[in-house]
């Protein structure tokens, strides 16, 4: 992960975009991402491009990283602690093969 960070921290310096990534911008950057990627499976879930899906996963990839950064996060540290809080919500013995909602897990 680290070497991702670093290489977007580059990338980002080198052409003094920082300035352009307030957390509202990145915001809608990623929700903007999500709609591209989305569409890869518009007409055809089946059928889709899989270089397309590749590109538009690395720009919401990208954009979620650069946020964390943004706001002082470590990516890897946030989403580790959200996996555990997940694994509250869905215990195995609950949602082991199913696709049910937490609150509505017997």
């Amino acid at each position: 992960m680290d070497k991702v960070i670093q290489a977007i921290k580059r990338f980002n310096e080198e052409r003094d975009w920082g300035k352009f990534h307030t957390p509202e911008n990145l915001a809608k950057s990623i929700s903007i991402e999500a709609a591209e990627l989305l569409e890869c499976f518009q007409w055809d879930s089946e059928n889709y491009n899989k270089e397309d899906v590749c590109e538009e996963l690395a720009d919401v990839f990208t954009y979620c990283i650069q946020m964390a950064m943004k706001l002082g996060l470590n990516p890897e540290e946030i989403i580790l602690k959200k996996l555990e809080k997940t694994k509250q919500k869905y215990p195995i013995e609950k949602a082991k093969g199913v696709s049910t909602k937490y609150n509505k897990l017997k």
